[in-house]
């Protein structure tokens, strides 16, 4: 049998309709993994952060309880950006920024109106330890514990979000990516909070305008060669760039303050020195609850926590504590015609009357918790609509926070300790 050489095997040819095929294919896949290299080197932050949403308790309907996330939040959110082009001046502006720069326009974003009426104070431990405490009182929501450390010179920092304020139904858990990916906006929107320098801020409703109770009326500055700022993203600025109450005071005033949600706010800002600050915006020139319907016609009035004379009617050089709850404390005595037109006074006396028992001082982080506990909503007026949504006691010396869902004060599950230094938010069984 003969054999047939090698030249004599017949050729075959690939046909050209195959070629192009292949060679169509290959610079699909090629396009596609430029594409997924591309996607990956721009959202690499936004990927690190959503997938660290995390889902650490649930909801309670029948208590009025929502969930409770973490998420740690990879990268600086733009944020040096956003001050860098003027910051915002109202909510939309706000809602556009964020959606363009963290979002990338995939998902849409609503910020919420709200009903804040909380409680807070400052106090001092007998070892020396500066605590600032807050209640957050508002409907049931769900909430984040939203945990940044954008590096390049800015703080890391722990603050609490209410997801109702960036969209999320307080009705139903947060699911699915969508959802999750409109949570990258939480960074902007902090209610309360501490950095790691030992500065610590909360925002409380201030009810201004009309008669205290409706009518209330938005702090909206206007003067010229100022950049402009919201309620959140205010506390943002002091959580990512103060060192101490003097520097987020004098960062603050640089900047038109336009309060979001189309209601009135007033601040408090603490530090590990014992310093502490009631930040509110007055009539120029003075003026009543009733006449302050300007909110462009109102200046920046920082009460000091050593003032004397710190709310018109106590000497506050003989103390070195501050509280605050939702009406005006400076000038007080002449803004409002008399008690029953401060909302929320009733909480203020308590507090005071607590912390002038003690002169200031309180044991440990677990009895400044139980001074918001006797003010939270479900204890101090249990037949009323709303409730205590979370209280936190910041420790500005140590730098940790201790920080309880609901009023679930001593609930395995419910309580949970977060330290600066270690990164580590763990939960207590107290």
């Amino acid at each position: 049998m003969s054999k047939t050489s090698v030249s004599e095997v017949p050729s075959r040819r690939v046909p050209l309709w195959v070629k192009i095929v292949c060679i169509v294919l290959a610079a699909i896949i090629g396009i596609v993994a430029i594409l997924a290299v591309t996607f990956v080197c721009v959202w690499n932050d936004e990927i690190s952060t959503v997938n660290s949403f995390t889902h650490l308790r649930g909801r309670n309907d029948d208590n009025k309880e929502g969930s409770v996330y973490s998420m740690k939040v990879k990268g600086g959110f733009y944020f040096d950006e956003f001050l860098a082009q003027g910051g915002a001046s109202n909510d939309k502006q706000l809602i556009n920024y964020i959606t363009g720069n963290i979002t990338r326009g995939l998902v849409k974003i609503s910020i919420g109106e709200t009903d804040i009426g909380c409680s807070s104070f400052t106090a001092v431990t007998p070892d020396g330890d500066k605590l600032f405490a807050r209640n957050y009182d508002f409907a049931k929501t769900n909430v984040c514990i939203t945990l940044c450390d954008p590096g390049d010179g800015r703080h890391k920092s722990f603050s609490t979000v209410d997801l109702n304020y960036i969209g999320m139904s307080p009705d139903k858990d947060v699911e699915g990516l969508m959802n999750e990916i409109t949570c990258l906006a939480a960074p902007y929107t902090p209610l309360d909070g501490i950095n790691d320098a030992g500065v610590a801020c909360g925002i409380y409703m201030s009810y201004q305008g009309g008669d205290g109770q409706e009518g209330t009326v938005a702090t909206d500055q206007n003067k010229e060669g100022k950049d402009n700022i919201t309620s959140t993203t205010m506390l943002r600025m002091v959580l990512d760039y103060a060192d101490n109450v003097d520097e987020a005071v004098e960062l603050i005033q640089k900047y038109n303050l336009h309060d979001s949600a189309n209601t009135s706010f007033h601040y408090m800002v603490a530090d590990a020195s014992g310093k502490s600050a009631i930040l509110e915006w007055l009539p120029v020139g003075g003026g009543t609850d009733a006449t302050d319907n300007d909110g462009s016609a109102r200046e920046l009035v920082v009460t000091y926590n050593t003032d004397s004379m710190y709310d018109g009617m106590r000497d506050g050089a003989a103390c070195d504590y501050q509280w605050v709850t939702n009406f005006i404390v400076n000038g007080q005595d002449t803004y409002y015609t008399d008690n029953d037109a401060k909302p929320g006074y009733d909480r203020y006396e308590h507090i005071y009357n607590r912390l002038h028992e003690a002169n200031g001082v309180l044991e440990n982080e677990n009895a400044a918790m139980e001074i918001l506990k006797e003010v939270g909503r479900r204890t101090w007026k249990p037949n009323e609509t709303g409730c205590t949504v979370h209280s936190a006691v910041y420790n500005l010396t140590q730098k940790t926070v201790l920080w309880v869902a609901n009023e679930n004060f001593g609930v395995p599950g419910a309580v949970y300790m977060y330290s600066l230094a270690t990164g580590e938010l763990k939960t207590l069984a107290a």
